[in-house]
């Protein structure tokens, strides 16, 4: 019984790990880029989150070259509605993290500092999003769990991230449907002020040709 139990057992862990990785493989968590800065340019990358999803992010400038010559950027990055959440100058690398307050685009942009134009170089970036941006060492030494259990709290909160994402796409969608109805009530009005001119226009058209006639004693 023992024995049977415990394959059962097997079974369902190993169940539950799969599924853990078929929800996480499917939510966009983390990207790790690798931009090429050019001497005179701004390169920028954009990731569209939504309210309350914590956003962790490294970068660091590759030069192949000598390293003590080492060009330096500058990064910004830019919630959706302007506001700068992170700035930096005449650095090497970084860090930025912070939460989001408003879903949109979110970007980062980098740039060679003045005294390196007309020297190219590359910058690395590793950014994660909601879950992958998540401690989970940390978890798992305060909450005391390890093995199946944090594979069944990364569930957990893949799942969550899944509901979320879905209630935001459909406020997202609530409120497309929203434009498009108002523009269908748009263009529908617009196409009876239309024909309603058009009807006058061809009712004095008519009268103006009646009156000319009678005038030529045409009819």
């Amino acid at each position: 019984m023992g024995t049977r139990d415990d394959a059962v057992n097997l079974r369902a862990s190993a169940v539950l790990l799969c599924s853990a990785w078929i929800l996480a493989a499917g939510l966009p968590t983390a990207a790790a880029l690798w931009l090429s800065l050019p001497p005179s340019a701004t390169k920028c990358v954009s990731e569209e989150i939504h309210a309350g999803v914590v956003a962790l992010a490294d970068y660091a400038v590759v030069h192949d070259d000598d390293p003590q010559s080492m060009p330096t950027i500058s990064a910004k990055v830019t919630a959706p509605n302007g506001d700068t959440l992170h700035h930096k100058e005449n650095v090497t690398m970084g860090q930025f993290a912070f939460t989001t307050n408003e879903p949109g685009t979110y970007l980062a942009c980098f740039w060679l500092d003045g005294a390196n134009k007309g020297i190219g170089t590359s910058v690395s970036i590793n950014w994660k999003i909601g879950i992958a941006a998540k401690d989970w060492e940390s978890v798992a030494k305060k909450e005391k769990i390890e093995g199946l259990e944090l594979e069944l709290r990364k569930l957990e909160e893949a799942v969550e991230v899944i509901h979320e994402n879905l209630l935001y796409l459909r406020s997202r969608e609530a409120g497309m449907r929203d434009v498009s109805e108002r523009t269908n009530g748009r263009v529908a009005l617009f196409s009876i002020m239309s024909l309603f001119l058009c009807i006058v226009a061809s009712v004095l058209q008519l009268r103006h040709l009646k009156g000319y006639f009678h005038k030529k004693k045409l009819i």
